[in-house]
């Protein structure tokens, strides 16, 4: 009884050895899958990243669309004129005073310095430390507004500067 013990004993340490062996075959082999899977997984986004980075250029370059041109009607023969009718003289007109000419309008200060209208409006912007409106910056740059609507939007088309509430800007 004791041998028989003995060689169970021994049975279950070859088959722990075994399975542990297997096991390890196993983890390996799973090992080397998943190395394989994401060297594959890092291919595919770099080509979704190209892919994406030349939609975004596709965009960004719109193509000009053709208008289709209307077909030309074919041009008629002019007939020819029979007589010239006679010219009348005709009456001497009185000459018209020399028109008025309009007084220079005040100087701006933006425009005295020599800055760009985006400048000036950002200049006045970026001191505000809680954010502009557009009365303020009208006295600050003395602009009016058309030129100071153009140019709020073209700083925020920049991302220069953002919109905290209707009428009032702060630099970003």
């Amino acid at each position: 009884m004791k041998k028989v013990k003995k060689q169970l004993k021994t049975v279950q340490k070859r088959l722990v050895t075994l399975s542990k062996q297997q096991l390890k075959k196993q983890l390996a082999n799973a090992s080397k899958s998943l190395v394989s899977l994401s060297k594959q997984l890092e291919k595919i986004s770099s080509h979704v990243d190209k892919l994406q980075a030349a939609e975004a250029v596709a965009k960004k370059k719109p193509t000009a669309k053709k208008k289709p041109t209307a077909k030309k009607k074919p041009v008629a023969k002019k007939k020819p004129v029979a007589k010239k009718k006679p010219v009348l003289k005709k009456k001497p007109v009185a000459k018209k005073k020399p028109a008025v000419r309009k007084k220079a309008g005040v100087k701006k200060p933006a425009a005295a310095k020599g800055e760009t209208v985006l400048g000036s409006v950002f200049d006045a912007i970026k001191r505000s430390k809680k954010g502009i409106t557009i009365e303020k910056i009208k006295e600050k740059t003395g602009y009016e507004g058309r030129q100071l609507s153009n140019g709020l939007y073209k700083l925020t088309k920049q991302g220069k500067i953002k919109t905290v509430s209707r009428g009032v800007y702060l630099k970003k």
